[in-house]
């Protein structure tokens, strides 16, 4: 089997190359390096399962030989990203979701694509099923991230109901775990890294907006289960455990025993007031769901960063 991951140096693209090689693929990785890593698949450049291709998949995914699957995982995923990146994130959900449809159709391959919880906006219910259709300003600051992948969704399943080609769909809530970029601009990456050098913790409005959080190994697992299933409509993947900003802040606090004031600011425009999945469909669907506890979780992601900050100081 053979499977191309777009954004494959990123955070879950990285953790993605890793599980489809364990599993037997091979792996063709494609990023332009926009906001992905390169280092993160550097322990992968030896193996002979693994190519490395530098391209823009807003502009081509063609490529040689058998296709087996094609993962859609190519965006700026963090506001800060796809805030200063307006236009190329709207480019890589639309052209280049088009662009890897297309390749999959070509090479009757599956299709997977890596949708998000934004799609739900600001939701007026929780938690946020399937069916619930969102709450999203279309011209907001973050609309270039929410209705650009709100077009793919469609786009993908455009693509199946008219072509018949055989497409997954993920909904892919909050995620963390090691390889996370130390300037992400969300919220654990955010806090550990305020922590471990010492700033006050930044916490935007007055901290009781919720999130939930899935460690990346979970996530990982849901979205290989998705891709082996048939299952072609949108699927949530994400820790059903509701939490809030302000104690999220205050358990990484305790967690690296650091001595900072957690610091408030406005919150910005659009910033969703809850995030929850309701995962019941993949608990049926799939027989998925996290074993990862939120403290097992914060323990590993916080050695990675702590190791990466000594690193930096070094």
């Amino acid at each position: 089997m053979r499977g191309v991951i777009t954004g494959g140096s990123g955070f879950l693209g990285s953790h993605l190359c890793d599980k489809l090689i364990e599993k037997g693929w091979d792996v063709v990785c494609m990023d332009n390096l926009a906001t992905g890593d390169e280092t993160n698949v550097g322990h992968l450049k030896g193996n002979p399962r693994f190519r490395f291709l530098r391209r823009d998949v807003s502009t081509s995914v063609e490529i040689d030989g058998a296709v087996d699957a094609v993962l859609h995982f190519a965006s700026p995923a963090s506001p800060p990203d796809y805030l200063r990146l307006p236009i190329e994130t709207m480019m890589v959900s639309s052209a280049g979701t088009h662009n890897a449809l297309d390749l999959a159709a070509q090479k009757k391959a599956k299709f997977l694509l890596a949708s998000t919880s934004e799609c739900y906006g600001d939701p007026e219910v929780s938690p946020q099923s399937e069916s619930y259709w969102g709450h999203v300003n279309p011209i907001g600051p973050r609309s270039v991230y929410d209705e650009s992948k709100r077009f793919s969704e469609a786009l993908t399943m455009a693509y199946h109901r008219a072509r018949g080609a055989d497409t997954r769909i993920v909904r892919i809530f909050n995620t963390y775990g090691p390889r996370m970029r130390l300037n992400d601009g969300r919220a654990l990456p955010n806090f550990l890294y305020q922590a471990l050098v010492g700033e006050p913790i930044t916490v935007y409005g007055d901290g009781s907006q919720t999130r939930s959080f899935c460690y990346v190994s979970d996530m990982i697992e849901g979205i290989y289960r998705l891709l082996e299933s048939n299952e072609r409509e949108p699927v949530n993947i994400g820790n059903p455990h509701e939490i809030t900003i302000k104690e999220f802040a205050e358990r990484v606090r305790e967690l690296v025993g650091a001595k900072v004031a957690i610091e408030y600011r406005p919150l910005p425009e659009d910033d969703p007031q809850q995030r929850c999945p309701d995962i019941t469909k993949a608990r049926r669907v799939l027989g998925w769901e996290p074993a990862v506890k939120l403290e097992d979780g914060l323990k590993r992601t916080y050695e990675y960063f702590r190791e990466r900050v000594a690193a930096i100081r070094a």
